[in-house]
């Protein structure tokens, strides 16, 4: 929540991304985000899940930090192998739904592997090379230097380490993506209205979308930050892409 945004009022993110409404905006929708991601995805949040986390290829025994974790549905896919997991994510107000669900006070005593922690992308509260494996899903998106938080997920992943971002793109087909571009422009501002306690948040989300760099320049980008082995494969069309990068090894 912001200084001038009232706790009544929804609280709405722009372009400049702003940390602190940006922060207050996620807060706000915090209780009912993964049911309403779910139901303006049409499900699809769930299989792009599950292609992440095989991606991420998570093993017993390993630390893997998942950054703009949200509630932590994606750091719990993890978790279940094993791999001690810190969930990560800017707002409070998510950090907090993340523990009520998943902490120690939630039924059953929570997931003991999976750590709650509030933390910037661009300045992570954590020590050079400490991470297995760094994830990022849907998240980069929202950080106003985003080339700032690859280098800052490449000090804290172990060299040879790896790193794995799912975040929107933009589908090549140019068909399907005036198809697309319908359903974001026309339909999902109703839906969101109906389900989502802040419209507007959503809003927001289809203009971040429509801004963001293509599959392309975004592995660009990764590259740029210092990774290497740096690829990508398409989602849902080209909806969202997986890329995936390597720390380099000593001189390599």
């Amino acid at each position: 929540m912001t200084a001038s945004t009232p706790e009544h009022q929804p609280n709405r993110a722009d372009l400049h991304k702003d940390p602190a409404r940006v922060s207050g905006m996620f807060d706000q929708v915090a209780r009912g985000y993964d049911r309403t991601n779910t139901v303006l995805s049409l499900g699809n949040d769930r299989m792009w899940r599950v292609a992440t986390t095989r991606a991420v290829a998570p093993k017993r025994g390993e630390r893997i930090l998942d950054l703009a974790a949200g509630t932590g549905a994606s750091s719990v896919s993890l978790a279940r192998s094993g791999a001690e997991v810190v969930a990560a994510d800017f707002s409070p107000g998510m950090i907090a739904e993340g523990r009520r669900r998943h902490g120690p006070g939630a039924p059953g005593g929570g997931i003991r592997n999976l750590s709650f922690v509030e933390a910037d992308a661009t300045a992570l509260p954590f020590g050079d090379d400490e991470f297995d494996a760094v994830t990022m899903s849907f998240g980069l998106r929202n950080v106003n230097d985003p080339k700032k938080a690859l280098r800052e997920l490449l000090r804290v992943t172990k060299p040879g380490g790896r790193l794995v971002i799912c975040e929107f793109s933009h589908p090549p087909s140019r068909a399907f993506r005036g198809l697309y571009r319908f359903y974001n422009d026309r339909v999902l501002p109703v839906v969101a209205k109906t389900v989502s306690s802040n419209a507007d948040a959503y809003d927001y989300l289809n203009e971040s979308i429509k801004d963001w760099p293509d599959q392309r320049r975004l592995a660009a980008w990764i590259r740029e930050a210092g990774w290497t082995d740096v690829a990508y494969r398409n989602l849902s069309l080209g909806i969202v892409a997986l890329h995936r990068a390597v720390k380099p090894v000593g001189d390599r």
